[in-house]
């Protein structure tokens, strides 16, 4: 008799779910890739998700480790080429190549999925790989590449609460684990269980896990608001020169729009603001270096009459910058200041810069090489102290924790997406915040040079957003949260467990046919 571990045959898999031929499998996980697709902003169809993972699953059932392949990399290919689009601006030969490395994780996952479902309770092991593949895509290459993981497609779904318990790996577990149960009731009768117990228990299951998710325990208000100002002052350009072609155009655009705030607030059309926010690279000349830029933002700071969290890209020293979020009093000028951590391959610093600077011309575009900080971007300002986040960190699970661990309340995430307007970035951006906002219990406040500028509450509901390629402000009353959540207290430790448990299937699952072999 066959053990739970030993390869299923040929009869054994034609009595679950019949094994189609390649182009069938082909069709399958095109069709669960462009689901997944779906599921991401801007259609924002989170049930889509749990429909893309069954897709796949059920394409790799019983297939060959080679076949399974190619079959995980072409689902990649369909969900990532259309995911990731926003990378085109760049150019579409970085698009496809950051794709096809990027699918190069899901022909691993294939791989290792179709072992583990040789296994009793495979639907478990398989989410679990799903969560080790992100945390390795978040690694490497050069840093890692945390975008387009699943939780990020639930910024507002019954899966969300879930990140309160175990962050962004928890929900994209939950997510994968509900997609392989439902391919797991197509899967036929099984030979040793009854099949309508099993077939219920399974649906019940798949039911069950983002049930639970609405249910998850959060911490309540707290009582203390602070009020926030938004700037979004807009860019001249487009594209890659989205500076355009006119110095400090940039920055007397977010000038004028707190000018323009300033106003209101002594027409009594607005509240007074405690804080104001300005996004990142709302300065395109460095105010460290430059005396008109620096008359310019302390003219606005002076007429708000409250502080100003800049953002900069200031000279470090002859051939290095930083991006950098400054505090500029009204009375002292620049103070306090948190420099980003995470940089952007190829967009701040030129990795393996030898090599590249001879393959292409264009990654002479970085310029001066950026610098990352070294310490969490916890800044006092006026009543509160903030927690600074920097456009691409959002996506970074620690770096975000750490800032709310330094005493972060509320989050900003000062980011510039003008070179993707009007692409699914902002919005694929605005729902990581959304997920941030559940897992930290933190508001978050977005300030986005060309959109999409944000107030996300921390239940993960969007309470106020602007429009893109348009100048824009508003004053907003943010809750002020000091409590931490389970998954800011465990940290990583979810993460590594579900890796380790899948790593673990995937062993036992090599271990079985192996012996199955010298059995045989």
């Amino acid at each position: 008799m066959k053990t739970a571990q030993e390869p299923a045959s040929a009869a054994s898999r034609a009595g679950s779910w019949r094994a189609p031929e390649a182009p069938a499998r082909l069709a399958a996980s095109v069709v669960g890739g462009v689901l997944l697709y779906l599921a991401f902003p801007p259609s924002g169809w989170w049930f889509c998700a749990p429909l893309g993972v069954a897709l796949l699953a059920l394409a790799l059932r019983g297939a060959r480790l080679r076949r399974a392949a190619w079959i995980g990399y072409a689902g990649g290919l369909a969900f990532l080429l259309p995911t990731l689009a926003w990378v085109r601006p760049i150019g579409d030969d970085a698009w496809l190549a950051l794709v096809g490395v990027e699918s190069l994780f899901w022909a691993g996952l294939a791989v290792a999925a179709v072992l583990v479902m040789r296994l009793r309770l495979w639907p478990l092991w398989v989410a679990c790989l799903w969560v080790a593949q992100e945390w390795a895509r978040g690694l490497f290459p050069v840093g890692g590449f945390p975008w387009a993981r699943l939780a990020f497609s639930q910024g507002e779904s019954p899966y969300t609460g879930f990140a309160a318990l175990g962050g962004a790996p928890l929900v994209s577990f939950t997510v994968a684990l509900t997609g392989a149960l439902l391919a797991a009731l197509v899967r036929g009768r099984p030979q040793r269980w009854r099949a309508d117990r099993v077939v219920a228990g399974t649906f019940l299951a798949a039911i069950a896990v983002p049930v639970l998710g609405l249910v998850v325990p959060r911490p309540g208000d707290e009582g203390r608001t602070v009020r926030i100002g938004v700037i979004q002052g807009n860019v001249p350009g487009r594209g890659m020169n989205f500076l355009g072609d006119e110095p400090a155009v940039v920055l007397r655009n977010h000038a004028d729009e707190t000018h323009r705030m300033a106003q209101a607030v002594r027409a009594g059309t607005l509240t007074r603001p405690d804080i104001v926010v300005w996004p990142e690279n709302s300065t395109d000349i460095d105010p460290y270096d430059n005396a008109y830029a620096r008359e310019v933002i302390d003219s606005a700071a002076k007429d708000i009459g409250v502080p100003i969290l800049v953002g900069a890209v200031v000279k470090i020293g002859a051939e290095n910058r930083a991006t950098r979020g400054v505090v500029w009093d009204p009375v002292t000028g620049p103070g306090a200041y948190y420099d980003k951590r995470r940089l952007v391959p190829f967009g701040e610093y030129t990795p393996f810069k030898d090599l590249f600077l001879a393959l292409s011309s264009r990654a002479n575009l970085v310029g001066r090489q950026s610098v990352s900080g070294d310490r969490p971007g916890a800044l006092r300002m006026g009543p509160v102290t903030i927690g600074a986040v920097e456009c691409y960190e959002v996506a970074f699970d620690g770096t975000v924790r750490d800032t709310v661990l330094a005493g972060g309340t509320p989050l900003v995430v000062q980011t510039n997406n003008a070179s993707y307007a009007l692409t699914n970035l902002p919005p694929q951006q605005l729902a990581m915040s959304q997920l941030r906002a559940v897992e930290f219990n933190r508001a978050v406040v977005t300030a986005a040079t060309t959109g999409i500028s944000a107030y996300v509450g921390p239940d993960g509901r969007v309470g106020w957003r602007t429009g893109e390629l348009v100048a824009g402000m508003n004053v907003l009353d943010v809750p002020v949260r000091t409590q931490k959540t389970v998954a800011a207290r465990v940290g990583a430790l979810p993460e590594w467990v579900l890796v380790l448990m899948g790593a673990g299937a995937t062993v036992a699952a090599i271990s079985g046919a192996i012996s199955g072999r010298r059995r045989s």
